[in-house]
């Protein structure tokens, strides 16, 4: 087979050509020479992977951020203006202040300041959060990643024709990050028409391994491993981790002549099922005309009622609704099970009644494996997999975590976290305080009580908190943080699985009599504006993990409860808790009282 021949065995790109927006080399000097003089505005990381899959061609046959006419039908219909299917936004925001101009052109900078490519403004349109996060998202819901990160979003969307001088810089696996055109050079050498990919966020277990090997037989076909290794769902492990574990599978254990690996920078939306359909267009720009869709795919989770955000078979059953005209069929995710007096894996509907299985769930991997140090068994996953996830999952009490205190000025969050720390201090935690007023004098001078000041000093709390956890360390934020939104986009900086809102409730009225400088009452008297629960309100959580009432019971009351929950989540060691049953009895009362 010759190499054209080759080439034209895979399915055709969505919408038969790949956009490529990368400006020929002998162009680049002058336009990167014109960059250095033009209004330059900085990219949000989401920004960055979105405008790599656009330059490169995966959001095919989109070009460009999206126009007006192409935002407003994907949300309302799925579709761009053209009628071709595409069912998620991709927008580039910017704030109503940043003096943009129709006709001008902007240099796109990534967050080190790197210009990436000059865009000519065609359209400049205002967007509506709520509207967007109701029709993409299904959900206004502010425990969704993406609806809380919307809040720190610009008012206006812009949208023109891009040159794009480099993609972004990466120096890790550099030999499995490849555009669109790459993987299909290298699936082409493979000679198979068929292609299956799999997505995938989290390690790959045996079970992974048996279901993406029996796919690619069943189509005949080969496989692309396609992880995602940009935005996912905040709390999922390192990308690092994963592709190390990805690595050494396809080395070691599939077929080389049936599977390649490469790396998706896709910023997910955590989407469910419109995600579902997205990810399938993106794999076939890759290649793919098989899609492998779990069960809950692109789900984040739950909402603030502890409900599931979309149904767990909404993803497949959209795909499959849309695969003649997406051109990519949907391959429903099957359970295996393993089968111990055979040593091997099994769908579950052909396994006779009454035969013994055996399965591991994820939620029993961290919390009875990686949390307690324990040795994940070999017919559940690799050795070579289950010591790199041991080496990147200290114990629990080992990790970090986010205790995030939140109430009316007054309300007693202060003390109760004073005594907290020392508390914590004494069972062997480290921890961080992170106060409000303390931040606002080292980290944020300068900035108002405007809710937009306001904002910007809680989520530097937030993204500080994030990275202590992430190393880690024990953080304690102490702050009024009187905005849900906010509030939610710090749980999703540093993961909901050790993010613990605790709501210090307390009545007005109490917090006013407590008020020792006088604060409420010169804001009832008009020389204090923007004053929480006076002139500016506070938004108590939906369903924060503690509830604590500080009038009913004493600080060191509640620094127990609170106590009693950590270890209860496994933060601290229970052994050398001394904490009674009666403690953590009054800590789940007062997780679930939210």
């Amino acid at each position: 087979m010759s190499l054209d021949e080759q080439k034209d065995i895979l399915i055709k790109p969505y919408g038969e050509t790949l956009v490529n927006l990368l400006v020929p080399e002998e162009e680049r000097e002058d336009l990167r020479v014109k960059a250095a003089s033009l209004p330059r505005i900085q990219l949000s990381a989401r920004n960055v992977c979105d405008l790599e899959l656009l330059a490169t061609g995966g959001f095919s046959p989109l070009s460009r951020f999206m126009s007006r006419a192409d935002y407003g039908r994907v949300l309302e219909e799925m579709r761009l203006a053209s009628g071709v299917l595409f069912p998620l936004p991709v927008t580039l925001t910017v704030n109503k202040d940043a003096g943009i101009k129709l006709d001008s052109e902007l240099a796109l900078a990534d967050q080190h300041n790197n210009v990436l490519a000059v865009m000519r403004v065609e359209e400049i349109f205002e967007w509506d959060r709520e509207r967007e996060a109701r029709l993409a998202y299904g959900t206004n819901d502010l425990r969704h990643p993406l609806v809380a990160e919307m809040n720190s979003w610009g008012e206006l969307c812009i949208s023109g024709q891009m040159r794009v001088l480099q993609l972004p810089r990466y120096y890790d696996f550099r030999a499995i990050r490849l555009s669109p055109i790459e993987v299909r050079e290298r699936l082409a050498t493979l000679g198979l028409a068929n292609v299956v990919a799999f997505q995938t966020r989290n390690p790959l277990h045996r079970a992974h391994e048996e279901l993406t090997a029996r796919a690619a037989r069943e189509i005949d076909g080969a496989l692309l491993l396609h992880p995602v290794v940009g935005l996912t769902k905040p709390g999922d492990i390192d990308h690092f981790t994963r592709v190390r574990s990805y690595r050494v599978l396809a080395e070691r254990y599939y077929d080389p002549n049936r599977m390649m690996l490469a790396l998706l920078p896709l910023a997910m939306r955590m989407a469910g099922p419109r995600e579902a359909l997205w990810h399938a267009i993106i794999r076939r720009n890759f290649g793919a005309n098989h899609l492998i869709v779990g069960r809950d795919h692109a789900s984040p989770g739950r909402d603030s009622k502890d409900r599931p955000f979309y149904g767990p078979y909404d993803a497949q059953e959209l795909v499959a609704k849309h695969s003649d005209e997406v051109g990519v069929k949907p391959m429903p995710f099957s359970e295996l099970l393993y089968i111990p007096e055979e040593d091997r894996y099994e769908e579950s509907t052909r396994i006779p009644e009454g035969k013994h299985t055996a399965s591991i769930s994820g939620t029993e991997v961290r919390e009875n494996y990686l949390q307690r140090g324990r040795a994940l068994p070999s017919w559940f996953t690799r050795p070579e997999v289950a010591s790199i996830l041991a080496e990147a999952h200290p114990p629990r009490h080992q990790q970090g975590f986010c205790l995030w205190f939140t109430g009316l000025s007054g309300a007693g969050k202060s003390t109760t976290a004073e005594i907290l720390t020392t508390r914590l201090l004494e069972h062997g935690r480290q921890v961080t305080v992170l106060d409000g007023d303390v931040v606002r004098t080292h980290l944020s001078k300068g900035l108002g009580f405007s809710k937009e000041d306001r904002d910007t000093n809680i989520r530097r709390i937030g993204f500080v908190a994030a990275e202590i956890a992430r190393h880690g360390g024990g953080v304690i934020c102490a702050a009024v943080s009187p905005y849900r939104a906010t509030r939610n986009e710090c749980r999703a900086m540093v993961g909901s699985d050790r993010f613990i809102e605790i709501f210090v409730d307390a009545p007005l009225n109490v917090c006013e009599e407590r008020d020792v400088k006088g604060m409420y009452r010169l804001a009832r008297e008009g020389k204090i504006k923007n004053f929480t629960g006076i002139d500016d309100p506070y938004e108590p959580p939906h369903n924060a993990e503690i509830v604590i009432d500080t009038v009913a019971r004493s600080a060191e009351e509640n620094a127990e409860i609170i106590l009693a929950y950590i270890v209860e989540q496994g933060f601290v060691v229970p052994s050398i808790s001394g904490l009674d049953e009666t403690t953590f009895d009054n800590a789940q009362a007062a997780a679930k009282s939210s």
